[in-house]
């Protein structure tokens, strides 16, 4: 193994070690260095399909995105999707290999420890440079034996290691000299520096933590890194639900509702849809709040089944039942694609086993199965969307089929990815193949395609057609544009703002070959 190595490794979860880490990602791959991110494992309902058809993180995407390179299996060989407190679909290199409660998981370390080994030596022999990202706590002693991210990680790579603290949450004096007090002592030689993050407020206000921190632990301070507002980028499974629930919705905008799901998964399917300026979009966590929606839209889901228990449990149908009456859109992702049907089945019990009743809103029906099909797919609108022009590109992560009975489809799929090692490239469908179904007065649909809103001709399209509905004028497709021409420029100017507020001189030094 020849690539050198930094490990960015957090006082806990949700820190912001995933952004920090694709922000070194980026500022290397600007200077020319051929670098590549690596988390050995991760705990995510948030995942990405890499052009051979294996599912990763999102966040291990978004950090190749940030390397300029395509992500791969190895940059996250082993993938955890809780589907409850004890329980979590094992993903390794990219494929399912069953569900394991906590304590069984654990017992197949050793197994796993040698999927990380090779996965690391696969790109150290490819790259100059792996920006490591750790999980939760650098300090989580009594998983100490368990470790397969943090520690063992950096001590395979020999790597740097740099500390995240965030000061948004308070304590972080705690934070920091807490989490080194608990090292050991050959961990703590290995920290180099600390990064503040998510500072709100005048930074010069911190000058005195910063000393204190400094003469406290014997390390530099990197920098004070400054919450950015509004970056269209998003985070490890952090969905900023204070500012969502904050939105109000307004009778000049379209006003869309996401059903907040106890299971909900792959929320960054909406993320851009927020960045439209006529759109007003809140997560809801009671029927109530979907009496002023324009459109709501029902999310993936990790648990189908469950999550489809819960609308009917809490009162949503009623709700839902109103907002169709008044001619407003109801919109299903994945999992909430399949609730939107007439009946579940999971005869194989992949979920909980048993069929049941869904929401009945489109004619639909979908059978669980024990594969997940995991493909990135091109798409051409079909039905109330069909313009000739009009793509849709995204990934596709499910298991279960779903049969349309006397329903339209959404999409007709020009081309998909395959599983295997020479899949780099999408493949034309050899036979007609169709995704989603929609209902005939275009007022219902789902889709299997995560990121469907993320082309802006499909998503003005739709959105104008709401537009339309509310008695608003439907803006020029040039509106959306922007916004993805904005989305696209996010890396550089999250980097941008990373290298204005840290001083990282020497851990590039080190780094460049």
């Amino acid at each position: 193994m020849k690539a050198r190595a930094v490990a960015i490794l957090g006082t806990g979860s949700d820190v912001g070690k995933s952004l920090i880490t694709a922000g070194i990602c980026r500022l290397l791959y600007r200077t020319g260095v051929r670098v590549a991110p690596f988390k050995a494992q991760n705990m995510s309902l948030n995942s990405f399909v890499t052009p051979e058809g294996r599912e990763i993180g999102r966040a291990q995407a978004l950090q190749a995105a940030a390397c300029g390179i395509p992500p791969h299996v190895d940059m996250n060989p082993i993938l955890l999707k809780p589907e409850s407190d004890n329980c979590s679909q094992v993903v390794v290199l990219g494929k399912v290999c069953g569900k394991r409660e906590a304590s069984t998981y654990f017992d197949g370390r050793r197994g796993l420890w040698s999927v990380v080994e090779e996965s690391y030596a696969r790109l150290a022999n490819q790259y100059d440079v792996l920006v490591i990202e750790g999980a939760g706590s650098a300090a989580e002693v009594n998983l100490r034996e368990h470790d397969l991210v943090n520690w063992p990680v950096a001590k395979l790579a020999d790597a740097e290691v740099v500390l995240v603290a965030d000061i948004d949450r308070g304590g972080v004096f705690a934070q920091v000299l807490g989490t080194l007090d608990l090292l050991e002592p050959d961990e703590r030689a290995r920290v180099r520096g600390v990064i503040i993050n998510k500072f709100r407020g005048d930074a010069r206000l911190f000058v005195d933590g910063v000393k204190f921190l400094e003469a406290r632990s014997g390390l530099p301070v990197l920098g004070v890194v400054p919450f950015l507002r509004d970056l269209m980028l998003y985070q490890e499974d952090s969905l900023d639900l204070d500012r969502s629930l904050q939105t109000r919705f307004a009778s000049n905008r379209l006003n869309v509702a996401v059903i907040l799901l106890p299971h909900m998964s792959n929320f960054t399917d909406f993320n851009i849809v927020t960045s439209e300026a006529d759109v007003a979009l809140k997560y809801v966590t009671s029927p109530s709040m979907l009496a002023e929606a324009d459109i709501v839209m029902i999310p993936g889901s990790k648990n189908t089944l469950a999550d489809l228990s819960y609308l009917k449990e809490t009162g949503y149908v009623p709700a839902l039942d109103n907002h169709l009456q008044g001619r407003r859109e109801l919109i299903g992702v994945c999992g909430g694609y399949q609730m939107l049907g007439r009946r579940i089945s999971d005869p194989h019990e992949v979920e909980q086993g048993g069929t049941s009743c869904g929401l009945g809103y489109l004619n639909v029906e979908t059978e669980l199965t024990q594969v997940k099909r995991t493909t990135q797919v091109e798409a051409s609108a079909e039905g109330v969307f069909a313009r000739e022009e009009i793509v849709v590109r995204g990934y596709r992560i499910h298991m279960g089929v779903t049969r349309r009975v006397n329903e339209l489809p959404c999409f007709r799929v020009r081309c998909q990815s395959v599983l295997g090692e020479e899949a780099h490239l999408l493949i034309p469908t050899s036979e007609a193949e169709f995704d989603g179904a929609i209902r005939k007065d275009g007022l219902v649909w789902g889709t299997y395609i995560h990121g469907v809103f993320d082309e802006p001709g499909f998503r003005r399209v739709w959105l104008n057609r709401a537009r339309v509905r509310k008695g608003l004028p439907p803006l020029d497709e040039l509106v959306s544009r922007t916004v993805t021409v904005r989305s696209r420029g996010e890396l550089d100017r999250w980097a941008d703002h990373v290298a204005h507020n840290l001083d990282l001189t020497r851990l590039i030094g080190y780094l460049r070959p």
